[in-house]
């Protein structure tokens, strides 16, 4: 541990799988030695209304009011609102229960009065009752944008139509975040980043979810200079993700779709990966493209296992 370092942990985080991860990650460290640091690359406005995902996603997990059939949105939900719109003919694409709706009004009410999102972000958290430092990466707005393999009328499409109205169905060829030059780092970001005793990747998109985290200014340069002490779990088990488009990403934009894949991702800014025990066999390689494989359970189907396997991933880098 380096002069400054606490026994803190931060987590670089993005949808459901960094969610859960976070979730196990409060059974074994107490909240407050916690910063989850949140991609907003998804984050888009409809309806009039900022909408974070990802914050959003992890805020109900953590809470404990997540839909469980899902892994977003919450348990419990109305829908009054949504099926009234789309009975007017508005957009009912994106699923925004009354409960949901809530939230984005008072985000938006927020943020129309001068408040940055990390402000709001915090303010959230607490009303729900969490005790982990929840931050954006950035306050700056980055957006995540699509180029699909084959035309569809337009060159780019928004990250929230690919994966939501488009169910991710259709093949890609590239991935950028506009406004992430100018983008900096929402205050305490960077202070977590150094400040922490372990810097965790968490299992999410490596492109879309991780990507817009990594790549604000500032972010990827720390993580380097660090990287003995940042350790990062695949997404990819068995050649494929557990929930959503990683997989299929990763050979459309080029890359192995494996743990090997993953690792020559993040070998840069990361020094360890956390491999399934279903890819044992490619710890060899793992450590061939630079990081130092930990083989482990990574299939977080229970709250309990998702603690075994945070509990592990610390072990990897601290010995705690």
């Amino acid at each position: 541990m380096t002069p400054g370092q606490t026994e803190t942990v931060a987590v670089l985080a993005g949808g459901v799988g960094a969610a859960r991860f976070l979730r196990g990650l409060l059974r074994v460290r107490r909240p407050t030695d916690v910063t989850a640091i949140v991609n907003v690359g998804d984050d888009f406005t409809l309806h009039g209304l900022n909408i974070s995902p990802d914050l959003d996603t992890v805020t109900y997990t953590l809470a404990s009011v997540i839909n469980p059939e899902t892994g977003w949105g919450r348990a419990g939900e109305s829908w009054r609102v949504l099926t009234e719109l789309g009975r007017l003919g508005g957009q009912d694409w994106f699923q925004l229960g009354d409960l949901d709706l809530a939230l984005h009004l008072y985000r938006t009410q927020r943020r129309s009065e001068g408040a940055s999102l990390s402000q709001v972000t915090g303010e959230i958290a607490a009303s729900f009752g969490l005790e982990l430092t929840l931050l954006p990466v950035s306050d700056d707005q980055i957006q995540t944008r699509i180029t699909p393999a084959e035309p569809t009328g337009a060159a780019e499409i928004d990250f929230q139509d690919y994966f939501v109205a488009q169910r991710h169905g259709i093949s890609i060829r590239a991935v950028r975040f506009a406004g992430i030059d100018t983008a900096r780092p929402a205050p305490g970001v960077i202070e977590a980043l150094w400040g922490s005793a372990v810097v965790v990747v968490a299992p999410s998109n490596p492109f879309v979810s991780i990507g817009p985290v990594v790549d604000v200014p500032g972010v990827r340069e720390v993580l380097a200079q660090r990287r003995h002490s940042v350790v990062a779990v695949s997404p990819i088990v068995g050649g494929a993700s557990i929930k959503g488009p990683a997989g299929a990403m990763m050979t459309e934009l080029g890359h192995e779709a494996s743990a090997v894949g993953v690792a020559r991702l993040y070998a840069e800014f990361a020094g360890t990966l956390v491999i399934d025990d279903a890819d044992r066999d490619l710890a060899p390689a793992v450590s061939d493209a630079g990081m130092s494989p930990v083989v482990a359970d990574t299939i977080m189907s229970s709250p309990e296992r998702a603690a075994a396997l945070a509990r592990t991933t610390l072990e990897a880098v601290s010995g705690s």
